[in-house]
């Protein structure tokens, strides 16, 4: 039993008439979905979604999961360019008759969603069985994602207003308060919002901040009083604008004060944030990755730089592997994610599993190998304890002892291009080594014409280069990163590299380490960053720098 609620295999037993989990997948952060909200995904036969929530909760369902799409049905409100989705209910309902576990998914919180209340009175109505599972709501998750409090030690009051369904005894009331106001309205009706508060008492000097795509790395926070957001939003070229019926939280009231700003908004104080990254490896490769950069606020770009063949000839593997279940080596080591990945298909080829390593000394160089090893069921003997290379790997192999080693041989599986460092080395230590090849690398297929225009035109702030071979096959495939682009590369050797491919080197990593060179990039990040703002410039991100980019004002 989960402290937070059931696991999903606690869930009741589907009745004849199904049963309905009416989920918030709050404000766009997929970080924000509750414990709760990921074990009823997992258990869900169907998912209906609106469209700007699925992307957050799809990844938490079942690959069986049927995901339905809601079809816009209100034409008027098309044209306007907000359409309104009206078949959910049936969806709803047809799924769940039919005996189905359905999760039914909407932005924020469903309490405050009108049209998720009339989902289950429908449900109740037809004896359908549902819960709720509560999301953080987008007129709380927003403001504090931008620094912005809606109360204060004396409690102040907080008044929570739709503009698009306010009457105007509403405004009239929230007017002639002094309480936080928080407006949910659009981008292109926010002055209006404003206008209509004005006009029911409230001082045209009342601090406001503007907050779009809140809780999300496109975060943007405007920070005006009631009478100047008009004309702050249009000195940002912010309006007019097409996208101008995106939803927005405004924050009316002190709270939202200029100078408390400057002190609260982590979020988008984040060192990285908004940065487009350019990541030259594959979504598997890249995953821990990815996920440091995202910490620091950045939107991570996989493009596989390289991909993985079997070996043309795979006998040579065949006898290798036969040999560690013989009892043929005496030691086995891995150099890479894809070396571990070949033995494994190879065992699992054979119906072996990690039981087979047993008596057998496992070598790993890198985390990731290290992890991928764990993730294997095989805990490595010997990691390096300082650089983390073949060089780094031999500085800590002990040599052949004849007394302490009945077996003198090494399994070393590797790709077809790797240096004879490891070999060699292990063979002045005393070992007999098996070199075998366990995969090819062949460069990658080139990426879509938009993320080559990007890499070439300066859409990506950075690229992380992780090796000599991913500058030299990232060029071969997609062209030069632009000028703009910062380069951030592991060490020395693939720093030579970008340079002889003509690319200004801007980070260099104090250590070979994919996240120790993440975390340099976000030092650097940071450096130009708070040089911006002792300079009173704007904080802009590197692609913004490019010619024709349009120059954004940032209120970090």
């Amino acid at each position: 039993m989960s402290p937070t609620g059931p696991a999903a295999s606690d869930f009741p037993a589907v009745s004849a008439s199904g049963h309905v989990t009416f989920l918030g997948a709050g404000p766009g952060d997929p970080g924000l979905l509750t414990l709760r909200a990921v074990e009823a995904l997992a258990s869900a036969d169907v998912l209906v979604a609106e469209p700007d929530v699925l992307g957050v909760v799809r990844c938490h369902a079942r690959a069986s999961v049927s995901a339905p799409e809601l079809t816009v049905v209100d034409a008027q409100s098309t044209a306007a360019g907000v359409p309104v989705l009206r078949d959910a209910v049936n969806l709803v309902m047809e799924a769940a008759k039919g005996g189905r576990r359905v999760v039914r998914a909407v932005s924020g919180d469903p309490g405050l969603d009108g049209d998720a209340g009339a989902e289950m009175l429908a449900c109740a109505a037809a004896g359908i069985p549902f819960e709720v599972v509560p999301g953080v709501a987008n007129v709380v998750g927003v403001p504090a994602y931008a620094g912005v409090p809606l109360r204060d030690a004396q409690g102040t009051d907080v008044r929570f207003v739709d503009a698009r369904t306010a009457s105007d005894r509403c405004w009239t009331e929230v007017g002639a308060s002094d309480a936080t106001v928080v407006v949910s309205t659009t981008l292109d009706s926010v002055a209006a919002a404003s206008g209509e508060l004005v006009s029911a008492g409230r001082k045209p000097d009342t601090p406001l901040t503007v907050t779009v795509a809140g809780t999300t790395t496109r975060q943007r926070t405007w920070t005006a009083t009631l009478g100047t957001i008009a004309q702050i939003l249009k000195q940002a070229k912010v309006l007019p604008s097409p996208e101008g019926h995106r939803p927005v939280i405004a924050v009316v009231g002190e709270r939202s004060s200029a100078a408390q700003r400057d002190q609260l908004a982590w979020f988008e104080s984040k060192p990285l944030f908004g940065w487009k990254v350019l990541v030259p490896r594959t979504k598997e490769q890249a995953a821990s990755l990815s996920d440091q950069l995202r910490s620091y606020g950045a939107v991570p770009h996989e493009v596989p730089t390289i991909a993985v063949e079997p070996p043309r000839t795979p006998q040579q593997m065949e006898r290798a592997v036969k040999g560690l279940v013989t009892g043929r080596y005496e030691w086995i080591a891995f150099t890479s994610v894809n070396a571990v990945k070949a033995v494994r298909e190879k065992f699992e080829e054979y119906g072996l599993d990690a039981r087979a390593f047993a008596g057998i000394k496992v070598a790993a160089v890198g985390e990731q190998t290290a992890a991928a090893l764990v993730d294997f069921g095989v805990k490595p003997d010997l990691v390096p304890s300082g650089e983390q290379s073949a060089a780094g790997l031999l500085e800590d192999w002990p040599p052949y002892d004849p007394v302490f080693d009945p077996i003198d041989r090494v399994f070393l599986p590797r790709a077809d291009i790797a240096t004879e460092t490891l070999v060699a080395g292990l063979i002045e230590l005393g070992w007999e080594v098996d070199d075998v090849t366990a995969y090819r690398t062949v460069r990658a297929s080139p990426p879509p014409a938009e993320t080559r225009e990007a890499i070439k035109g300066g859409g990506f702030d950075a690229v992380l280069f992780t090796s000599s071979s991913t500058v030299r096959n990232l060029v071969g495939i997609a062209g030069k990163p632009h000028n703009v682009t910062v380069i951030a590369c592991i060490g020395p050797a693939t720093a030579k590299t970008a340079e002889e491919h003509g690319l200004r080197v801007d980070v260099l990593s104090p250590e070979p380490s994919v996240h120790k060179l993440a975390e340099a990039l976000a030092e650097f990040g940071a450096r130009r960053r708070d040089a911006a703002k002792e300079a009173g410039d704007p904080v802009t991100r590197p692609s913004e720098r490019r010619p024709g980019a349009r120059r954004r004002r940032s209120t970090t």
